[in-house]
């Protein structure tokens, strides 16, 4: 990977995701200059979604993709954006690591990690039990968006520097792929093109069944949205005990469209969501998944 030299490598990949939004389809505007993260409805989010698609080169007409093709596409470019910076910051968070795209494929995909494994036992309980969903519902089938994970590493590697662990004594940490071979789940992405009530209420009630059914140290947990209103932004951006922040494709824009288009409130309420560490823009995400 060729970075320029008066550009960093945070700003130069940032700038490709959002090229890639746009040479995939997925961000658009259509013959009636409505961008595809507007709500057509929403006169304020019309104006808004239309200055940021400018603001990112948006230069063709389109019409916006359907719902599935949109949020699969988004992943996708949120995934390679990740996979492009997360683990050029090394020298803060060393490790080996993957990101990696699982969407909707498998039912409890998060029970091949670490610490979520023994859901795998639980969907084999009830799998020969069906009555059982009854009352344990579906808060075991957990299939996350993005996931970032480390391999646990080997006892040669840590005691590469003189001789920390041994066979007798820490042999249930998750670190050591001497004792377990599992990836563990470092952080949980949700990804999110717009937001409406029902999705934010989905991605807290997937933040929710992960805190729940950990049995081990907690994954981060992050929302990124391309949502153009401060409104309904701050319906899964403002609080805490769930997601750990939300994080915006173009916050600067988004910004600078809203002192264009938005009224005081609106700017005020957009605010208190930056100020508060409630909203961050995509490219605070690499580093602080570090922490």
């Amino acid at each position: 990977m060729t970075v320029s030299h008066h550009e960093s490598l945070i700003q130069q990949m940032r700038s490709e995701f959002h090229a890639g939004l746009v040479a995939e389809g997925t961000l658009t505007v259509d013959a009636r200059g409505v961008a595809s993260i507007a709500d057509r409805a929403n006169r304020l989010s019309v104006a808004v979604g239309a200055e940021i698609a400018t603001s990112l080169l948006v230069d063709t007409e389109a019409e916006r993709a359907a719902g599935q093709t949109l949020g699969g596409s988004f992943e996708e470019a949120t995934a390679n954006y990740l996979g492009a910076t997360f683990p050029a910051f090394w020298m803060l968070r060393p490790g080996k690591w993957e990101v990696r795209k699982i969407g909707n494929t498998r039912r409890s995909a998060i029970a091949a990690y670490e610490p979520y494994q023994h859901l795998a036992d639980l969907a084999e309980a009830i799998e020969r039990d069906p009555t059982l969903i009854s009352v344990l519902g579906n808060a075991y089938a957990i299939s996350p968006d993005i996931v970032v994970t480390r391999q646990p590493e080997p006892d040669d590697h840590i005691n590469e520097g003189s001789l920390l662990v041994d066979d007798q004594f820490a042999r249930l940490t998750a670190i050591r792929a001497d004792m377990q071979g599992l990836p563990i789940l470092h952080a949980v992405v949700s990804c999110k093109w717009t937001l409406r009530s029902d999705r934010a209420q989905n991605a807290r009630s997937e933040a929710l069944n992960l805190i729940r059914n950990r049995k081990g140290r907690l994954p981060h947990i992050v929302v990124v949205t391309a949502e153009p209103t401060p409104s309904r932004l701050s319906s899964l951006a403002l609080g805490t005990g769930d997601v750990d922040c939300v994080y915006h494709i173009a916050l600067p824009e988004l910004l600078d469209a809203m002192e264009k288009h938005g009224n005081d409130d609106n700017l005020e309420l957009l605010e208190t969501m930056i100020k508060g560490r409630r909203l961050k823009d995509i490219s605070d995400l690499p580093l602080d998944l570090t922490i």
